[in-house]
């Protein structure tokens, strides 16, 4: 069995696969995953793979193999596990998820963004935005709350956009309650959010442009960032089967998944 396991800021997901044509997803809040399902073990976490309802991974003698990456790469090693840049699972995740070998991965995480320029299928260049959360998902949480709308609803707005100028999540919060005391509408509000989004990760996908793509991460769901960046780039758009996934599938491939 390959278990490939993205330990991000706001979500660990989980993928076991005994193949390509057998793979199962799961997913648990960070804070709740390390709180009831894992210890201290020496320098390592020892993860209660039987408490999260999975199987218990056989490592020692070669029978299961876990890849690991992530947001907590850096400061959690999972016991048994090999950690690999989270640069390189998500790349290998995409590769393997769309079958292709040049374009350009962006991923919209919980709290950073990534764009990486990927060339006969092996990562050639990436930048990373991590300082500030208004380029990621945490961010347009944030902005639905202060519109009083989900997720979901803000996702559909994309036309009269507002201009919101701040480029700081929390600035951006204040700059989104003046407009409302303006009296635009949720929806030309809700497409300026978006918008904004765009604003903040177009100079990295500028830099490192292709004539295609690869968006994953939680955010690649939204309808609005799909039709913002297909209009504004001039380029395919192509949002895999699994985008929230795509981290934990690549580290599924770096453990030996065809």
């Amino acid at each position: 069995m390959f278990c490939g396991i993205d330990l991000g800021s706001r979500h660990i997901k989980i993928a076991l696969a005994n193949g390509p044509e057998s793979i199962k997803f799961y997913v648990y809040d960070t804070i709740e995953f390390y709180k009831k399902y894992g210890r201290k073990q020496d320098d390592s976490l020892v993860v209660d793979f039987q408490a999260l309802g999975l199987p218990e991974l056989n490592i020692e003698n070669g029978q299961d193999r876990l890849v690991t990456t992530g947001y907590g790469r850096n400061t959690v090693k999972i016991k048994g596990g090999t950690d690999i840049p989270e640069i390189k699972a998500h790349a290998l995740g995409a590769v393997w998820q769309t079958g292709m070998t040049d374009f350009t991965l962006l991923d919209l995480g919980g709290q950073d963004s990534k764009v990486v320029l990927v060339r006969n299928g092996k990562v050639t260049d990436f930048q990373t935005n991590d300082k500030c959360a208004a380029g990621s998902g945490r961010y347009l949480e944030n902005m639905a709350g202060v519109l009083g709308i989900n997720v979901e609803e803000l996702s559909a707005y994309w036309q009269n956009p507002v201009d919101l100028s701040a480029t700081c999540a929390i600035f951006g919060e204040s700059e989104l309650v003046g407009k409302i005391i303006e009296g635009y509408p949720v929806e030309e509000l809700s497409s300026g959010v978006n918008y904004t989004i765009y604003k903040r990760i177009k100079p990295m996908l500028l830099q490192l442009a292709s004539p295609v793509v690869v968006f994953t991460g939680g955010v690649a769901q939204s309808k609005a960032l799909q039709h913002i960046l297909t209009t504004e780039l001039g380029t395919e758009i192509v949002v895999p089967r699994y985008p929230q996934y795509n981290g934990a599938i690549g580290c599924c491939v770096a453990a030996g998944m065809a």
